[in-house]
C-alpha cells in the first residue's frame, strides 16, 4: 500500500506540475500576442481563443481577431515548437556524441541551409517554383547525407562524426559565401544575412502544422527509446553489452535530430545557443535521465524561444532584431560557464 500510495503521489506531483508548464507556456505565448505596433489586452487572446474554439461567445474587435489569428498567434506557436525542437536535438546530440557542447548544427545541417537558401534567392534556382524553405531543406539534409557518408554511416564513431561534420560545415559555409561573393547584390546579401540570423516574421500557419508534426513525433519516438539514449551515455561498447545495435540506433537518431533541425531552420533561419544551452539546464532541474530530460527539454525550449521572440520585438523600438541575435546574447554567458566547468572537470 505505501508502494502504491507514493506511486501515486508521484504521478499527481507531475500531473500537477505538467499543468503548472503548460499554464506558464499559454500565458507566454497569450504575452507575445499581444506585444506590437498595436498591443491587444491578454483578456482579447484568451476571448478570442475561446471564440473560435466555440466555448465562448464575447464580441470582439474585429481587428485584433485578424492581427491575433493572421499574424502573432502562428508566430508565437512556431516558436515554442521551434524552441522545443531545438532544445531535443540538443539533448539527442549531447547524449550520442557524449559531448557536453554538441548542438544540432554539429552536423552541419545549418551550413547547407544556408546554402540551398542562397541557391534559391541569388542563383535563382528553380526558376521560382521552389520557395526559400524548400532549397533550404533539401541544402540541410544533403549536408547530413554527406556527414553520414563521411563518417562511414552505422559504423562511424562519434569522433568521426563530429569531425565530418566539422567538415560539411566548412564546405557549405564556403559555398554560401562564394555564392553571395560572385552573384550576389547588396540588397540580396543582406536579405540571405537577416534570413540566416532568424526570423519569424513570415510563418504562418502552415509552417505551424508542419513543425508541431515534425517536432511532436520527435518527440515521441524518442520518449519510446529513451533507454537507448541513457545507454549511450556510458559509451558506445556499454550500450552495445546491453543489446543496443549502436551504429543503427546513431544512425536512426542523428536522421531523427537532421529532420527537426532542417525543418526549423527551413523556416526560420539557423538560431544558435538554444540547442545547446536548453539541455544542460534541463538536466541540472530532473537529471540526466531522458524519460524526464527530453519533456523538460521541450517545455523549457518552448518558453526561452518564445521571450526571445519578445524580446527582439521590444529591445529597440520601432525595430525587430533577428531572433539569433537575442538568443546569442542570452547563450555565450551560458556557454561560458558550461565551457568552464567542462575545463574543470577535464
Amino acid at each position: 500500500m505505501t508502494g502504491t500510495y507514493r506511486t501515486l503521489q508521484q504521478l499527481a506531483v507531475l500531473c500537477l506540475l505538467l499543468f503548472a508548464s503548460f499554464a506558464a507556456i499559454g500565458l507566454i505565448i497569450a504575452t507575445s500576442v499581444g506585444i506590437g505596433d498595436l498591443p491587444i489586452p491578454l483578456s482579447t487572446t484568451f476571448y478570442a481563443v475561446t471564440n473560435k474554439l466555440g466555448w465562448t461567445e464575447i464580441e470582439l474587435n474585429r481587428i485584433h481577431e485578424t492581427v491575433i489569428f493572421d499574424y502573432r498567434l502562428s508566430r508565437a506557436l512556431v516558436a515554442a515548437f521551434c524552441g522545443a525542437g531545438l532544445a531535443l536535438s540538443g539533448a539527442i546530440m549531447q547524449s550520442l556524441l557524449r559531448n557536453p557542447l554538441a548542438e544540432p548544427y554539429v552536423l552541419g545541417i545549418s551550413a547547407g541551409a544556408s546554402t540551398g537558401a542562397v541557391a534559391i534567392v541569388i542563383l535563382g534556382v528553380g526558376a521560382g517554383t521552389v520557395s526559400l524553405s524548400a532549397g533550404a531543406f533539401a541544402g540541410a539534409f544533403s549536408a547530413f547525407l554527406f556527414v553520414a557518408l563521411l563518417s562511414n554511416g552505422t559504423r562511424g564513431g562519434a569522433d568521426r562524426t563530429i569531425l565530418a561534420g566539422v567538415a560539411a560545415s566548412q564546405l557549405f559555409n564556403a559555398a554560401t559565401s562564394y555564392i553571395v561573393t560572385t552573384s550576389g547584390n547588396a540588397q540580396q546579401a543582406r536579405d540571405v544575412m537577416f534570413w540566416l540570423l532568424g526570423s519569424f516574421g513570415g510563418v504562418r500557419w502552415p509552417e505551424f502544422v508542419l513543425v508541431s508534426i515534425v517536432v511532436a513525433f520527435g518527440l515521441t519516438a524518442c520518449l519510446l527509446c529513451a533507454r537507448i539514449l541513457d545507454a549511450f551515455a556510458f559509451g558506445d561498447e556499454a550500450a552495445s553489452s546491453l543489446g543496443v545495435n549502436v551504429g543503427r540506433a546513431r544512425l536512426g537518431f542523428f536522421a531523427l535530430t537532421a529532420m527537426m533541425t532542417a525543418t526549423i531552420v527551413s523556416m526560420v533561419g539557423s538560431i544558435g545557443f538554444v540547442g545547446l544551452v536548453v539541455p544542460h539546464v534541463a538536466r541540472f532541474i530532473v537529471g540526466p535521465l531522458h524519460v524526464r530530460l527530453l519533456p523538460v527539454c521541450a517545455i523549457i525550449g518552448a518558453m526561452f524561444m518564445v521571450l526571445a521572440d519578445i524580446a527582439s520585438r521590444i529591445l529597440i523600438p520601432q525595430q525587430v532584431l533577428p531572433i539569433g541575435v537575442v538568443t546569442a546574447l542570452v547563450g555565450v554567458p551560458f556557454f561560458s560557464v558550461i565551457l568552464y566547468r567542462f575545463q574543470r572537470a577535464s
